[in-house]
């Protein structure tokens, strides 16, 4: 029979309960589906001294010592974020037990800011990384050896996960499973939790026009870049080419590819793809126009090379995106953003505290 494999959660006080409780139903749905087949999980919760840890939202959880988990038994540790995750030091005990337990330990992971105590305890260093949008330049600044990617909800070099901010553990967590025990199990565990795509690690967290706006914002002394998302979505049926988007900013394209390239890590033609993707599904899951007219209004040009563009960064036709997420008879309100959420694609993960 398949051996079980130990789960440790570390916890501080105030560490978001989402972080926590995400992650473990993904577990412990896991074990349900199991069943008697054995492989399934054993989850323990740590903190630095045991007994009861209060959470972000109030509740209340009872928790192991660190001095009484032994590092034989670990398989993989999470540490969860928290407003205090950022002032754990290297001296920290919780980052010492880490560093520690680290050399036994097969698989070790962050949700949202604990990428911090990972940092802290030198496991980041010269590793990509990811943690909550809001706490990018913070980990870059305060750990430079790290390093930080902004956009991906979640990350993996080598045994070492990160993730980003709030649901983003879950599809970690999804993702662990699917190590562990294969892509069926992971899609039944996603399915159970009314998840309806589980989301790749290189999903965006937020959407692409604001992403954009704030990668080419960045040179406060010269904004024309920065405005260039919102011309973009104003015109998505014009033609978007790099001399067109050139023009539209004052640059010659030269000099635009350049400081495109520099700001914004990407190019050009897939900033303008995403937009047309996100307005493309905007219109399908609140009207009813024909694919075909949504196809030209987004700049598609034609149905073909919209669906084309779907299955690619989707996974999905049009069509069956707006079966799922389009609006029924009756209906008074589109999908919510974490249906929207759910699916591989250029939309917001993020939910704010």
């Amino acid at each position: 029979m398949p051996r079980r494999r130990t789960v440790a959660f570390v916890l501080f006080d105030q560490a978001l309960s989402l972080n926590l409780n995400g992650p473990a139903e993904v577990f412990s749905v896991a074990n349900h589906l199991l069943g008697a087949n054995g492989g399934g999980y054993d989850l323990v919760f740590l903190s630095q001294n045991g007994g009861l840890i209060g959470t972000s939202c109030g509740i209340v959880m009872q928790t192991q010592a660190l001095r009484t988990m032994a590092p034989a038994r670990l398989d993989t540790v999470i540490v969860v974020g928290g407003a205090e995750a950022r002032t754990f030091t290297q001296r920290s005990p919780l980052a010492d037990w880490i560093r520690r337990v680290a050399p036994r330990t097969r698989r070790l992971c962050s949700v949202c800011n604990g990428a911090f105590l990972l940092a802290a305890a030198g496991l980041l260093d010269g590793r990509r990384a990811v943690t909550h949008w809001c706490e990018v330049d913070t980990l870059k600044t305060q750990y430079p050896e790290v390093r930080v990617e902004l956009d991906p909800i979640y990350l993996r070099d080598g045994r070492i996960w990160t993730s980003a901010g709030m649901t983003a553990g879950i599809d970690l967590a999804l993702a662990l499973v699917e190590e562990d025990h294969g892509r069926r199990l992971s899609l039944d565990v996603a399915k159970d939790l009314v998840v309806f795509l589980r989301r790749s690690g290189g999903q965006a967290q937020f959407s692409s026009a604001l992403a954009a706006q704030t990668r080419l914002g960045a040179a406060r002394s010269d904004s024309r870049l920065a405005e260039l998302p919102a011309w973009i979505v104003d015109n998505l049926a014009a033609d978007l080419s790099v001399d067109s988007l050139a023009r539209s900013v004052g640059m010659t394209p030269r000099t635009f590819a350049r400081s495109f390239a520099q700001r914004h890590g990407g190019t050009p033609a897939r900033l303008v793809q995403d937009l047309r993707l996100e307005a493309a599904c905007r219109h399908l899951e609140d009207g009813d126009s024909a694919i075909k007219r949504i196809a030209a209004v987004c700049g598609f040009g034609d149905e073909e090379r919209m669906r084309r563009a779907f299955q690619r960064r989707l996974g999905v036709p049009p069509a069956v995106y707006r079966d799922r997420f389009g609006r029924r008879d009756g209906a008074s309100s589109p999908p919510s953003r974490s249906q929207r959420g759910a699916t591989r694609g250029p939309y917001p993960s993020f939910t704010r505290p």
